[in-house]
C-alpha cells in the first residue's frame, strides 16, 4: 500500500480509515501501558502520533510485531506503520494512528546519531548538511524553497515568458569581473612543470597564456562557469520576445560572508520591447507575488520561522507585498542619506556604490517601504546597461526591500552597436567574445530590459535565516565544498 503523506492525513477527516504512514521518528514515549511514537515524513512541518495501548490494543492489531519493532525505535528510525485513523484525544492535534502493524525499516544508533543533540548549532548543522533537512528549521526551508521555486515559474508562465535554458560553461565574463571558475581537462601538474622548465616559477597571473595552449583544450579556448545566463537569455528574448532562465551560476569571490555563495541559483528574464518603466513595473509585481504566495503557501513553515528564527518576520513580508514601492533616481538616493551621514560607517557620496547599510538605511529609516534606486553612474554598473542622454548614468535599477537591502538588480540593456562597442573598449573587454552579443544590436535591434534575482537570497529573505549557506542544501564557498 502506498503510504499517505502526513501533510494529506492531518487535513483529511480522521474517520477510522484504515492508512499507511512512513517517515522518520522524532520521539517515542513508552509510559508502561501507553506508547507514543511522533512521526514526520518532511511533506508538512507537523507529526503524525502513532498510539499503542498494550492494556486495550485494537482488534486488528498485531500484538507482538507492534511490540518487537518498538524495541527498534529511537529517535532518527525509519518506519512504515499500518494503522487506523482515529480523533486524537490529545491538545493541539486533530489526528492519530491507533497501531495495528508496526514495521522498522531502518534502526537508528542513538549513540552515534548526529542529530540526537537537544541544541544545535547552525555551523554544527552545517558540517551534518546530508542530515540537517531532518530538522524542523532545515526541513521548513526546504519546503519554502520547494513553494517558491514553483511560484516563479507559475509567475513567469502566467505572462507569457518562455522558459529557457542557458549554458553553465561559457567563454564570455557577462559581469567584466574576471571572478570566474575555470573549465579546463588540461593538466594543472603539467602546466606547472612547463612553467618551471621555461623559468616562470615568479610569473604573474596575466602571462600565464606564455606556458598555456588553449586551442589543445576541450574547448579550444578558455571557458569558465557561467557567472550569468542573462547574455545568452538576450539573444532568446530577441526571437521569443519575453523569456526567463532558472539555474545555478557560479562566482569564483573568495568571500566568507554571511552573503555570499559560490554556487547558486539565478531568476533572470528577459523582456523585449520593454523600457526601464515597464522593468520596473514588472519586478515590484514579481516581489509582491512570490511574498503572497508564501505568506498563502507557506504559512505553517513562515510561523515557526516568526516565532524561533525571526520575530516579526510575517509583519514584515506582509508589509513589503501590500507596499508601493517608492522610485527614487541614485542621485536624489545619495542626496537623501547624505543628510544622515553620521549614521554610517561608510560616508555615502555620489559615485559610489550604494552598500548594504545605506539600502537598508532607505527603506527602513527615510521611507518605511522597499525602494527602487534608478539611474546610476556607469562607472559602478555593467557595460550593457543603457547609456542615458546625461552620458554619465546608465538605466539601471536595484529594488531594496526593509530587512535585508537589495534583493534585485536590473537594467534596460544598451541597443545601440555603436554605444555598446564603446562600453566594451572603454572597460578593456575583448571585443571579439562578444561578436555574437552584438550581432543582436546589427540585426533588428530593439529595445529590451531584463533583471536578476538570487533565488537564495528570496529565500533568507523569506525565512529569514541569517546566513545564506543554510537556505540551499549543500553550499559552496570558499573552503567548503563537502558532500
Amino acid at each position: 500500500m502506498i503510504p499517505t503523506l502526513i501533510k494529506d492525513i492531518i487535513a483529511s477527516e480522521p474517520d477510522g480509515r484504515r492508512i499507511t504512514v512512513c517517515g522518520w521518528v522524532r520521539t517515542v514515549r513508552d509510559s508502561k501501558n501507553l506508547v507514543f511514537v511522533q512521526v514526520n515524513d518532511g511533506s508538512c512541518f507537523a507529526n503524525i502520533q502513532l498510539t499503542f495501548d498494550r492494556t486495550n490494543p485494537s482488534e486488528a492489531a498485531d500484538v507482538n510485531n507492534i511490540e518487537e519493532n518498538l524495541k527498534k525505535l529511537s529517535t532518527g528510525a525509519s518506519v512504515r506503520a499500518e494503522g487506523a485513523l482515529v480523533p486524537s484525544p490529545a491538545s493541539g492535534q486533530a489526528a492519530e494512528v491507533t497501531l495495528e502493524k508496526l514495521t522498522c525499516l531502518g534502526e537508528c544508533r542513538p549513540e552515534e546519531y548526529p542529530l540526537q543533540k537537544n541544541k544545535m548549532s547552525m555551523e554544527y548543522l552545517r558540517e551534518n548538511a546530508h542530515l540537517r533537512a531532518r530538522t524542523n528549521t532545515f526541513g521548513a526551508v526546504y519546503r519554502v524553497r520547494n513553494q517558491m521555486a514553483f511560484a516563479v515559474h507559475s509567475f513567469f508562465q502566467e505572462r507569457g515568458f518562455q522558459y529557457i535554458h542557458t549554458p553553465e560553461i561559457t567563454c564570455s565574463d557577462c559581469e567584466g569581473a574576471g571572478e570566474m571558475f575555470q573549465v579546463t581537462t588540461l593538466s594543472m601538474e603539467k602546466i606547472a612543470e612547463m612553467g618551471v622548465k621555461a623559468g616562470l616559477g615568479g610569473m604573474k597571473l596575466e602571462d600565464a597564456h606564455k606556458i598555456v595552449d588553449y586551442s589543445k583544450d576541450f574547448f579550444g579556448k578558455k571557458a569558465s562557469l557561467t557567472v550569468s545566463g542573462q547574455l545568452e537569455a538576450e539573444t532568446l528574448a530577441t526571437a521569443l520576445s519575453r523569456v526567463y532562465t532558472f539555474g545555478p551560476t557560479f562566482r569564483a569571490e573568495n568571500s566568507n560572508t554571511p552573503r555570499h555563495l559560490a554556487e547558486f541559483w539565478m531568476i533572470e528574464p528577459e523582456m523585449a520591447f520593454f523600457t526601464l518603466e515597464d522593468d520596473m513595473d514588472i519586478q515590484e509585481e514579481f516581489i509582491k507575488y512570490l511574498l503572497n504566495w508564501a505568506l498563502t503557501k507557506c504559512r505553517e513553515d513562515l510561523e515557526f520561522f516568526d516565532k524561533r528564527i525571526q520575530p516579526g518576520l510575517i509583519q514584515m513580508l506582509e508589509h513589503v507585498a501590500s507596499s508601493e514601492f517608492k522610485r527614487i533616481s541614485y542621485t536624489d538616493a545619495i542626496a537623501e542619506l547624505e543628510k544622515h551621514a553620521d549614521a554610517f560607517e561608510f560616508k555615502p557620496y555620489w559615485g559610489c556604490d550604494i552598500a548594504t547599510e545605506h539600502e537598508r538605511y532607505l527603506t527602513e529609516q527615510i521611507f518605511k517601504c522597499p525602494v527602487m534606486v534608478y539611474n546610476y553612474p556607469k562607472e559602478i554598473k555593467s557595460f550593457y546597461m543603457k547609456l542615458n542622454e546625461d552620458g554619465k548614468t546608465v538605466k539601471a535599477v536595484d529594488v531594496l526591500v526593509p530587512g535585508i537591502g537589495e534583493i534585485i538588480g536590473g537594467s534596460e540593456r544598451e541597443e545601440d552597436y555603436g554605444k555598446l562597442i564603446h562600453a566594451i573598449e572603454e572597460r578593456g573587454m575583448d571585443k571579439s567574445v562578444y561578436s555574437w552579443y552584438l550581432d543582436l544590436r546589427r540585426f533588428g535591434t530593439v529595445p529590451h530590459s531584463g533583471f536578476g534575482l538570487g533565488f537564495e537570497r528570496l529565500i533568507r529573505y523569506i525565512t529569514g535565516m541569517e546566513n545564506i549557506r543554510d537556505v540551499i542544501p549543500y553550499p559552496r564557498a570558499p573552503k567548503l565544498a563537502e558532500f
